[in-house]
């Protein structure tokens, strides 16, 4: 730099604080330097950056300072080069100027060693003398001969000597007439180039290599100043520049670096040719350059570029080892291969071809590197998946599957995307790699599929998603490139559907046995107690829906081609495992007939005579012998738990239905199994339905079908509630009681409180959905009751006409106990629902004569025997109306039956043994339920006898009954 015209001072004043302001500006320029106003203050700071980056001591600095200030004063030559740098350093420098003996020795032999090379290298050396100083120059380097056998001026001689011959050396013009290219730029360029690339590495950050200096550009402009010195044109250093740059990005893998080293470069590539002089000089510049076992000779820029050409070649044969962890750094590799071309060996020598995509030699070596890559990385995942497998306890096959599904993932989101500009086929050709590698170990697999175990599931769900993720990147990639000839060659497929299509209807086929030995089990096992103050539902039933939403996970985790065929079987499981669960919770239940009490014999009363009558409590006779377990079945917590069940299957079925149309939507959609699920199965729909309509019927179909039996059974046990409180729970407190002997003693507001704790009982057993129902329940089933002591309250009860208006009260207080001020029924619900009783209390309002012509009446359409039609038409029911007579305390009513029935008086029943009243009541119950009704002609008397004989063949067994 200084015979290049820059001034140098031997005393520099800024000590320590030099190596301070050095560091303070490396790594992203912080706490920057203040620039000074003088440019020779400035090039004395940068020479000291320059003088620590390349680590020289100050001592060594001072001292080289001052020779070199000699040096220049007695320039004798032209032109300045290294090798005249060295003689003369070697002349003036001692080794007291060194802090110590080994270091100065090691500088000397340095000198040695350059002087050596230049003169070694000269092709005009033949002379005598040119050969005794090539001879003489080791004695320099041995300190014995040097510094101990040679006298002082025999090595001043051998010193002048060696100067000589450097100098008439560096005299020499070059061959190509250059400025530059002397002679000594054209032998020694080896070191003039090594000692540029010394210089160019000192811009990095001595302490983060990956890193350049703040100074960078400023120290490259005195740098610059050596060129002539060196023999380094625009070209080369362009070329080294890039070179440098790209060796620290290799060495650092910082991409920075390899961003300005691909500037450099581009500018290296892109500048025109216009001095042939400075192409001559640089072809002069040979270099030697090894690739797959072939030596070739090169020019020094050819060699840069062959040599990164070459770094590149070598990674791209495995891009996806080397640039995964790095995908940015792919693209900008593949920019430097644009740049420098690639390798190929042709007639025993290296060409770096330029990328074109015609070009059948590039385009055969981008299609190695994407063969050798996929290669080698599926290589490197098959070597070690059966370890893997061993450890995640999972199939190799599915493990390899999931891996090389990753792999195919970087491949077309890094690599294909760069790839592809100048090798279009790129993707197709790495999507056909692994489909072969992959497909050559799952065949043999398959053949031995048989079950579905937990392994085949994982393997064929790997595989289909491989095998379709592949395909589907193949195609992609001849559709966006237009690869016709490609295209029309798709993937084959691997036989995931037919295999996994018959296996999986074997596995649904095999839950269902196990679903219902399981829905059984756990029914056998119910109590029905609620399974929490919360969860009022049955334990079962929650059992029972664990296990069908535990099938279905498995069913659509499975992630398998399925079709239409599949979700029926799936459905089929189903629908067969809540059918029989539902028909478990309503078997074994109480019928209801067994709840109501028999009929009481026919009687009549008078106006003058209340009988004294000894009543027996109403016994029911079962007649099953299992009634008293249906019995103890069929308490209302019982009821109310399984009416609690029942509802859960309602909502949770429900729920159950919109997850698995979510689900099938998903199976339908997924790219994976679309194709399995596009074609309706012909066993299963009906041709004139599409798809969507076919797939929705088998869910209504399903679905639809358990609601409404959960909704009747819940009408059913809702029924069972009611009758099970009023007639059987209540029999004693309130049916046995309510007007017995006399209304006014026993009106029903002394019994109301009994409805009031039951229905605070139940409610609080009930899911509160149902509370609405079953209160209607007991409401419709009190109606009943009250109409049953009406008409069927037996001898121990007989109206007047002034009861009539008591009972209309208890009536309108019934009513509203349950309309309970607009917080319980309806008004327009409980009414509709008491007009039957209604009418009835309307009977007992009226004149007996009245009762009696309607009796008449209603006789004309007896034929055979009575029907009772508790809801029929009132006028035209002979059994209601002969009930109300035989329950009006009234002289007419007794003597009308009487003469017509011959029915005793109340008084005249004596209790009699149990098996004559269950005889009797069972027989009369018999006659009053018969389905057909008598037809009175217009004369009557004929059919009124008929009638009234078999009223008396109904009674005549009952005289001695009593109730």
């Amino acid at each position: 730099m200084v015979f290049s015209g820059i001034e140098l001072h031997v005393v520099y004043d800024r000590k320590k604080e030099k190596n301070s302001k050095f560091f303070s500006g490396i790594k992203g320029k912080k706490n920057k330097i203040h620039l000074q106003s003088q440019p020779v203050e400035r090039h004395f700071e940068l020479i000291d950056i320059i003088r620590s980056q390349m680590q020289i001591s100050e001592a060594k600095d001072a001292c080289l300072r001052k020779k070199l200030i000699e040096l220049v004063t007695s320039k004798t030559c032209r032109q300045i080069n290294v090798p005249q740098i060295s003689s003369g350093l070697l002349d003036g420098i001692r080794e007291s100027d060194f802090l110590n003996e080994k270091h100065y020795l090691q500088w000397r032999r340095r000198q040695v060693n350059l002087l050596e090379e230049f003169i070694s290298s000269s092709t005009n050396v033949g002379t005598n003398e040119h050969r005794i100083i090539r001879s003489s120059l080791p004695k320099i380097r041995d300190p014995k001969e040097w510094d101990v056998k040679m006298s002082p001026s025999d090595r001043a001689e051998l010193l002048y000597a060696i100067k000589q011959v450097v100098l008439g050396l560096s005299s020499l013009p070059g061959e190509v007439g250059l400025e530059t290219g002397t002679y000594y730029c054209t032998v020694g360029y080896q070191l003039n180039i090594r000692i540029y690339e010394k210089l160019l590495i000192g811009m990095f950050d001595i302490l983060d290599e990956s890193q350049l200096i703040e100074e960078a550009e400023e120290i490259l402009d005195l740098i610059k100043m050596t060129w002539a010195t060196l023999g380094i044109t625009q070209k080369i250093h362009d070329a080294m520049h890039g070179w440098v740059l790209f060796r620290q990005f290799v060495g650092t893998h910082e991409p920075s670096l390899l961003e300005h080293s691909i500037l450099k470069l581009q500018r290296f590539v892109s500048a025109e040719d216009h001095d042939r002089k400075e192409e001559q000089y640089i072809n002069r510049l040979a270099c030697s350059q090894q690739h797959n076992g072939v030596k070739t000779k090169l020019s020094l820029v050819e060699a840069v570029l062959c040599s990164i050409s070459i770094w590149c070649d070598s990674h791209l044969q495995d891009y996806h080892l080397h640039f995964s962890k790095e995908p940015g750094i792919f693209g900008r590799v593949m920019t430097l291969v644009s740049l420098t071309g690639v390798p190929i060996i042709n007639s025993g020598e290296i060409k770096l071809l330029k990328l074109n995509a015609s070009d059948g030699n590039v385009t055969e070596k981008f299609r190695s590197y994407v063969e050798r890559s996929t290669e080698a990385a599926y290589t490197r995942v098959a070597s070690t998946i059966h370890l893997e497998s061993k450890l995640a306890k999972t199939h190799s096959l599915a493990l390899l599957a999931n891996e090389l599904n990753l792999l195919a993932k970087r491949e077309f989101s890094i690599f294909y995307p760069v790839m592809r500009n100048w090798y279009p086929e790129a993707g197709a050709v790495s999507a056909t790699k692994l489909k072969k590698y992959y497909g050559e170990r799952l065949q043999p697999y398959l053949v031995e599929v048989s079950y579905l175990s937990e392994d085949v599931r994982s393997v064929l769900s790997a595989a289909n998603t491989l095998d379709y993720n592949l395909s589907e990147l193949y195609l992609s990639t001849c559709e966006e490139n237009k690869l016709n000839h490609l295209s029309n060659q798709a993937l084959d497929r691997y036989q995931i559907e037919e295999v996994a299509g018959p296996v999986i209807l074997d596995w649904i086929i095999a839950q269902h046995s196990r679903i219902l030995q399981w829905t059984e089990r756990a029914v056998e096992l119910e109590e029905w107690e609620a399974l929490s103050s919360q969860q009022r539902q049955a334990p079962s039933v929650v059992e029972v829906f664990r296990i069908i939403e535990e099938t279905v996970d498995q069913f659509f985790g499975w992630n398998l081609p399925m079709n239409i065929t599949h979700l029926q079987a799936l459905l089929s499981v189903i629908f067969h495992s809540l059918d029989a669960y539902l028909l478990k919770v309503s078997n074994g239940l109480v019928e209801k007939k067994y709840l109501l009490p028999p009929a009481p014999p026919l009687t009549r009363y008078t106006e003058t005579v209340i009988p004294v009558i000894k009543r027996k409590m109403v016994e029911n006779t079962l007649t099953d012998d299992g009634m008293d377990d249906k019995l103890t079945a069929s308490t209302i917590s019982k009821l109310c738990i399984r009416l609690n069940t029942l509802q859960y299957i309602k909502k949770k079925g429900g729920i159950l239905e919109e997850s698995l149309r979510k689900s099938w939507a998903l199976v339908r959609s997924s790219k994976y199994q679309r194709s399995a699920v596009e074609e309706p199965s012909q066993n299963t729909v009906s041709d004139s339905l599409t798809y969507d309509e076919a797939v929705d019927e088998l869910f209504s179909t399903t679905f639809n079908s358990i609601r409404d039996t959960s909704t009747n059974a819940i009408g059913t046990i809702c029924d069972l509630i009611g009758l099970r409180m009023v007639f059987w729970d209540l029999r004693d407190k309130v049916l046995s009681c309510l007007y017995c002997g006399n209304v006014e003693s026993a009106r029903l507001d002394k019994f109301l409180f009994h409805f009031d704790t039951e229905l605070n009982r139940i409610c609080g057993l009930l899911d509160e959905s149902l509370r609405d129902l079953v209160v209607l329940s007991v409401y419709r089933a009190s109606v009943d009751a009250f109409v049953w002591v009406l008409l069927d309250g037996g001898p121990s009860r007989a109206f007047s006409e002034t009861d009539v208006s008591l009972m209309e009260d208890d009536f309108a207080m019934l009513k509203e106990f349950f309309i309970a001020d607009g917080e319980g029924l309806p008004r327009s619900l409980v009414e509709k629902e008491a007009k039957f009783a209604a009418q009835i209390l309307q009977l007992f309002s009226l004149k007996t004569d009245s009762v009696i012509q309607m009796l008449l009446n209603a006789s004309q359409q007896i034929s055979s025997g009575l029907h009772a039609r508790r809801h029929g038409s009132i006028p035209d029911d002979a059994y209601i109306l002969i009930r109300v007579l035989c329950h009006k305390k009234d002289r007419e009513a007794s003597k009308f039956l009487k003469r017509q029935y011959q029915l005793p008086m109340s008084s005249e029943y004596d209790d009699t043994s149990s098996k004559d009243s269950a005889v009797g009541s069972t027989f009369m119950s018999d006659i009053l339920e018969r389905s057909s009704s008598f037809h009175w002609t217009e004369k009557g008397q004929r059919s009124l006898t008929s009638f009234r004989k078999k009223i008396q063949e109904a009674t005549s067994e009952l005289r001695h009954a009593a109730w």
